[in-house]
C-alpha cells in the first residue's frame, strides 16, 4: 500500500509510525485508518520489529477525527451514522494497538485531542513534551469520549478526574497528566526527541514476549479475582520459563554480563 497519510519505517528493531497530515493537525480520515491497519499488520508480521513508536508530524500528535472527512458527511438529508465510524475504524485501531506483538510507545509531540488522546492512551507507554496538552473535546460537539476514552480515563486517573475531563473538556497539561498517572512521563521540549529515542532503543533490546505478556496480565487483572490472577500469571510464567529469552537472561545473570535478548 502507498502511504499518503502516514510515514512508516522499521530500523534497528524500532518501528516508527508517524501520523502525517500536519496541515490538518494529523486528524483521522477513513483513508488514514486504512493505512494504519496496513502498517500495524506489517509490524505484526515482521519479527525484526521489537517496539513501535507512534507520533505525529508537525505541531500536533493528533486532533482526533477530521469532521470534513466523507465518512462524517450527511447523505440524503440524514446525519451520518458515526457509530459505524467507531466500529469500522477506531475500535479496530485500539484493539490492534492493545494486542500488538511488540510494546508500544505514544510519543505525544503536540496537542492530543478527542480520539487522538484516546489512541495515545491505547499504547503501553505514553510520553509527552511538556508543552503538550491532552483534551477530551467530545462534550463540545455533543458526543461522548470514544476510542476507549471512557475505559482508559477512569482506570488511570479515577472516576472523579475522568468525569471532570470528559464533561468539562478542559485541557490537561502534560506535566499534570504525568502527575495524575494518565501518562508515563512529561519531558522538556528540548530533550523530548532524545528521550523518546532512548526509551525506544531500550525496549527494542528487551525480552519482547515478556513485555507483551506483562501488558496482557495487567489488562486481565481487573476482571479476575486474586486467585484467578495468580493462576493467570502462572500460565505466562510457565510459557516464558521455557523461552530462549529466559534462558539467556538467567545465563547473563550468572555470568555477570548484559543479556542479548532476541524477543523470543
Amino acid at each position: 500500500m502507498e502511504y499518503r497519510n502516514i510515514q512508516f519505517a522499521v530500523d534497528a528493531g524500532i518501528a516508527r509510525l508517524t501520523l502525517n497530515r500536519p496541515d490538518k493537525l494529523n486528524s483521522f480520515t477513513g483513508e488514514m485508518h486504512a493505512e494504519l491497519r496496513d502498517a500495524l499488520d506489517r509490524i505484526q508480521a515482521d519479527k525484526a520489529a521489537r517496539v513501535l513508536v507512534l507520533t505525529g508530524a508537525g505541531r500536533a500528535f493528533c486532533a482526533g477525527q477530521d469532521l470534513a472527512d466523507p465518512d462524517m458527511a450527511a447523505a440524503d438529508g440524514k446525519m451520518p451514522d458515526i457509530g459505524n465510524v467507531v466500529e469500522n475504524n477506531y475500535k479496530p485501531l485500539v484493539l490492534r494497538l492493545q494486542n500488538l506483538r511488540v510494546p508500544t510507545i505514544a510519543a505525544v509531540n503536540g496537542i492530543a485531542a478527542g480520539a487522538g488522546a484516546s489512541v495515545a492512551l491505547a499504547c503501553d507507554l505514553v510520553v509527552a513534551a511538556k508543552s503538550v496538552s491532552f483534551l477530551q473535546a467530545f462534550s463540545k460537539i455533543g458526543l461522548i469520549p470514544d476510542t476507549g476514552g471512557t475505559w482508559f480515563l477512569p482506570q488511570r486517573v479515577g472516576m472523579a478526574r475522568a468525569m471532570g475531563l470528559a464533561m468539562l473538556a478542559d485541557k490537561l497539561p502534560a506535566d499534570k497528566a504525568a502527575e495524575w498517572g494518565l501518562i508515563w512521563a512529561a519531558y522538556d521540549d528540548a530533550e523530548f526527541g532524545a528521550k523518546v529515542e532512548a526509551l525506544a532503543a531500550q525496549l527494542a533490546t528487551m525480552p519482547t514476549k515478556a513485555l507483551v505478556r506483562t501488558r496482557q496480565a495487567m489488562h486481565a487483572a481487573p476482571g479476575h479475582t486474586l486467585e484467578q490472577q495468580l493462576s493467570f500469571e502462572g500460565g505466562f510464567m510457565r510459557e516464558l520459563g521455557w523461552s530462549p529469552d529466559y534462558a539467556e537472561g538467567v545465563a547473563a545473570f550468572m555470568e555477570k554480563r548484559a543479556p542479548k535478548f532476541t524477543g523470543e
